[in-house]
């Protein structure tokens, strides 16, 4: 497959009509995770031809049906417990400022490139939002451009800012991501941070050539090693993570492998000792990550620690 000719993805930006298209089959399901009825407008014959040409397709439709529903969940979560912001970097064509239940006073910021946002804007122009949204062009690896933004945000902010990244996180190298944690964590009122996990496995798997090839030109560059051990050095815990094979497991929506396989791991079992098992149900899922200060407590710890 040449760079650039063959590849069904051209750059990251196309993997948000991929992503959308999966979001539109799910929400045609009668046993749907969710509803998305803004998804098929937005992922067009774009998002249909990137799917059918990739050779991951289906266990991505299978994690992004999953992945949604997670966030979905951390989302209605967070605002129960008063954040008032909710900033999504790299927002690509999530549409859930306008499918889901929200305050009409929430803040709803995504930021993006400007030709996603333009692209966005002009197939969403007659829908109205469930909140007060706003929309931001820009690149996201402009350090400079980013601080400003977040400044503006963290000062307009009072119950606290909700960070959501769906998708972001894989294609940043180490010290992308290193940087963005450190930005997020000097905001004042960010409160928490939804965040792809993805375990040293999944992240090999995606290394095989197959994949490779497909995604060569928005390659997954994220390999930190120890995940957890990762985002704690820049200031950030896990407050709550769900694997997609247990949230699969859990909504009756296994892993879609070949009769073969489910048969030789169903085999595996008997001699295959529990800890790797454990981590097969760990490969990957979503995170939701809450500050740390100085003294390695949450912000919800120290606060509690102060005197009135």
């Amino acid at each position: 497959m040449a760079p650039g000719v063959n590849s069904p993805i051209q750059d990251v930006s196309d993997t948000a009509f991929w992503i959308a298209y999966h979001r539109a089959v799910e929400s045609a399901r009668p046993d749907a995770l969710f509803r998305d009825p803004f998804a098929a407008r937005l992922a067009g014959e774009r998002g249909r031809r990137i799917s059918e040409a990739m050779p991951t397709s289906r266990i991505v439709a299978w994690m992004v049906a999953l992945r949604t529903r997670i966030i979905d969940n951390y989302i209605a979560a967070a605002l129960h417990a008063g954040i008032d912001t909710v900033l999504c970097l790299g927002a690509g064509l999530d549409a859930r400022p306008y499918r889901l239940a929200l305050p009409p006073d929430l803040r709803w910021i995504e930021a993006d490139y400007p030709h996603v946002i333009d692209y966005k804007e002009d197939i969403l122009r007659q829908e109205t939002p469930a909140c007060r949204l706003e929309r931001v062009r820009i690149d996201l690896a402009d350090v400079d451009a980013r601080r400003r933004l977040l400044e503006r945000i963290d000062a307009a902010s009072q119950g606290g800012v909700l960070v959501l990244t769906e998708g972001v996180i894989p294609y940043l190298s180490n010290d992308e991501a290193a940087s963005l944690a450190d930005s997020l964590h000097s905001m004042h009122h960010a409160r928490l941070w939804i965040v792809d996990y993805l375990s040293a496995r999944a992240v090999k798997f995606r290394r095989r050539q197959h994949v490779r090839r497909a995604m060569q030109n928005a390659p997954f560059k994220f390999a930190p090693g120890d995940w957890f051990a990762f985002f704690r050095q820049h200031g950030w815990r896990v407050k709550e993570i769900r694997y997609y094979p247990v949230e699969g497991a859990l909504r009756g929506r296994p892993v879609p492998l070949p009769a073969s396989a489910r048969l030789v791991i169903a085999v595996s079992r008997l001699f295959v000792k529990e800890r790797r098992l454990e981590g097969l149900r760990q490969f990957g899922g979503y995170a939701m990550l809450e500050p740390l200060d100085a003294d390695g407590m949450s912000v919800r710890e120290s606060d509690a620690r102060r005197p009135f």
